[in-house]
């Protein structure tokens, strides 16, 4: 539509040109002739800005393109929800097959096809809306595979990450979910691009990796992990209290953890010194989930070692009161045997009752003969 008002202006600038051409010409750099030019190209300018046509025109164009990019984006959710649907069913089906096919390929390969039609669709209505300009698509497609071809063989590493990419999922290298570790890059997939792979860590950073450049993966998502916990004892610890300990605190970890897939085992000491003593315990756990395992492990055994100290030392203070108390008990008694002696020794003597004979009986052989 843009090219129609240009070659329309343009012809009637040739026209008015031949119609004046048996006017006697005006001398070159003439400023009558120069202001005369410029009025007919305003006036030819504003009778098209008037001319209802052209913003019929102008209309008509942007409503076709705007039409265009709608009808791409519908058709780029329908064709996400028949993807989705297709991928649903083929999971469904896959139980019965005996080429079974891990669930999460399935999130992969979505991802993937999903990407594929959003640049396809993309492509097509870009050419469409330059079609919709007025441009013979031709040429352009023509230029399009020459320079096509060109970056073919400029662009290797870009043929090199999308065919990487391609076997990256054909072979189930990993998926969409994975803990992997690409060279010194580890963390969790997000993304398999057609020409990269997205991952991010624990601390939210997130890696671009091209497809090309990945060699060497591995891949902790797998099958099941095994957590292994070391954990330490004071030497004055007897090692036999510390194993019971130990296993008592691991007795209800499984059942309090679903990432817990057996019973942990202790493998008895690993490390000694003067000071300490090293126990080994060992688990198997979904997998990835080692540190949340291994910090369960160790704060169930942490919790049992303090029940275990708290109830020593109840029991120390309670010996010790007891101990202070009988010896408290044992000083009453000595102070009052002690009174009852003193008493026995100052008092104006036993009772008669309890005088022994010779006490009773009177010695007279002390007596002077004059009492006779």
């Amino acid at each position: 539509m843009f090219e129609g008002f240009l070659s329309v202006a343009a012809t009637n600038a040739a026209t008015e040109g031949t119609q004046s051409g048996n006017a006697p010409e005006a001398p070159a750099g003439d400023p009558g002739d120069t202001v005369q030019e410029a009025i007919s190209f305003t006036s030819d300018l504003w009778n098209r800005v008037t001319d209802p046509s052209t913003w019929w025109g102008l209309a008509d164009t942007a409503i076709r393109i705007v039409l265009i990019i709608v009808l791409a984006q519908v058709a780029i959710r329908i064709a996400y929800k028949v993807i989705d649907r297709a991928l649903l069913k083929q999971k469904q089906e896959s139980g019965e097959n005996k080429f079974r096919v891990k669930p999460r390929r399935f999130v992969t390969v979505g991802k993937l096809l999903k990407n594929m039609v959003v640049i396809v669709l993309n492509f097509m209505m870009l050419m469409l809306i330059i079609s919709e300009l007025g441009y013979d698509l031709a040429p352009l497609i023509a230029g399009a595979g020459v320079i096509g071809l060109a970056i073919g063989f400029g662009a290797q590493s870009l043929v090199k990450d999308v065919i990487t990419g391609f076997f990256i999922v054909f072979e189930d290298q990993f998926a969409v979910g994975d803990v992997v570790q690409i060279a010194t890059f580890k963390g969790t997939v997000e993304v398999i691009g057609l020409r990269t792979t997205r991952l991010r860590n624990w601390n939210g950073e997130v890696y671009a990796i091209p497809n090309g450049t990945i060699t060497n993966v591995t891949n902790f998502s797998l099958a099941d992990a095994k957590a292994v916990i070391d954990i330490p004892m004071s030497a004055d610890r007897a090692l036999d209290e510390a194993t019971h300990l130990v296993a008592n605190s691991l007795e209800k970890v499984r059942d309090e953890n679903a990432k817990v897939l057996g019973t942990p085992k202790i493998h008895g000491v690993q490390t000694m010194t003067t000071g300490e003593y090293t126990l080994r315990v060992t688990v198997s756990c979904s997998p990835n989930a080692q540190a949340e395992v291994e910090s369960l492990i160790r704060g169930e055994v942490k919790r049992a070692m303090e029940r275990s100290d708290a109830l020593k030392q109840a029991l120390a203070e309670e010996a010790e009161r007891k101990a202070q108390a009988a010896e408290e008990e044992q000083a009453r008694k000595s102070e009052s045997s002690s009174e009852i002696a003193e008493t026995k020794t100052e008092g104006p003597g036993k009772p008669e009752s309890e005088k022994t004979d010779a006490e009773k009986t009177p010695n007279t052989e002390d007596k002077p003969h004059s009492a006779q």
